[in-house]
């Protein structure tokens, strides 16, 4: 904003105001991952907005993934990342690596980022007071994805014991086994969502790398702005969703069915793009509703 004066920075604060007001005191879970976890200068502005948006009222949680941190640790060690339908494939050396990865270097990272920043972080594995519980995933075809879990329960009483402390949470996406003993990697997308349902959240933000849901894949400008989740079999069935996006946009109907306001997919890449969804007109992304 440097560059704009002093008039128009004021008009922009004032634009912000309904959104502050209608913001003021409400959950918002925001899904981190993709590009903007890499990516130094994106990283820098998402945290920056985390932070803001915290101490303006709005009550913000934090669930990230890991997966280039996990893949460049297999590495190290010599093994071979492996998917199943999008999944990692996870054996009992990987789950290892995934908690110490998830719940330690990437959580903690994190939460100095935050700190650094002038607001107030804390940490909090899925397997913490039992926020995450889960059994092992398994597909109607037998598909084995090893220990990958599917959430039955959300317990979020850490979560709402730390918003009312003023703090950000921040979640890794491990949860603590009911089936087995041993904890399970969850995938973000879908922990986010289950915790946005948990918390009566107002809205549940997904980052990730292209600009939203688009009519045509490979034409960035056919951004569908907004979406009634009536509307998602029909757009399935035509083969709009498709591939990835297929997971992402049903935590974002399952989110909106289940209590959730809104639910937003929304471009990661785009420096400040939580701000500008929450406080402007403009918007970022697909929005669910």
């Amino acid at each position: 904003m440097q560059n704009l004066d002093s008039n128009t920075k004021a008009q922009v604060l004032i634009e912000a105001l309904p959104y502050l007001q209608e913001y003021n005191g409400q959950t918002v879970v925001v899904k981190y991952g993709g590009n903007a976890m890499i990516n130094e200068e994106l990283k820098d502005a998402v945290i920056h907005d985390l932070v803001l948006l915290s101490l303006v009222g709005i009550k913000l949680v934090v669930v990230h993934g890991g997966g280039p941190e996990i893949s460049e640790m297999l590495k190290k060690i010599g093994k071979e990342s492996r998917f199943v339908n999008g999944l990692r494939y996870t054996d009992r050396e990987t789950m290892d690596i995934v908690q110490m990865i998830l719940c330690g270097k990437v959580n903690k990272d994190l939460v100095t980022l935050l700190e650094k920043a002038g607001g107030k972080g804390i940490g909090l594995g899925g397997m913490d007071g039992g926020l995450f519980q889960a059994k092992r995933l398994t597909d109607r075809d037998g598909t084995d994805y090893g220990y990958v879990g599917e959430i039955v329960e959300v317990n979020c009483d850490p979560v709402l014991d730390m918003l009312e402390q003023g703090y950000i949470p921040v979640v890794s996406t491990v949860a603590q086994g009911i089936d087995d003993d041993t904890n399970y990697n969850i995938n973000a997308d879908t922990a986010a969502a289950k915790l946005a349902i948990a918390l009566k959240a107002k809205k549940l933000i997904l980052l990730t790398d292209v600009r939203g849901l688009l009519l045509d894949p490979h034409d960035e400008n056919t951004l569908i702005h907004r979406l009634k989740v009536s509307e998602v079999p029909k757009l399935t069935r035509d083969g709009v969703i498709q591939g990835g996006m297929i997971p992402k946009v049903e935590c974002c109907v399952e989110a909106v069915r289940k209590g959730v306001e809104r639910a937003n997919i929304q471009d990661g890449r785009v420096p400040h793009s939580i701000l500008i969804e929450l406080l402007s007109k403009v918007g970022v992304g697909t929005m669910f509703y």
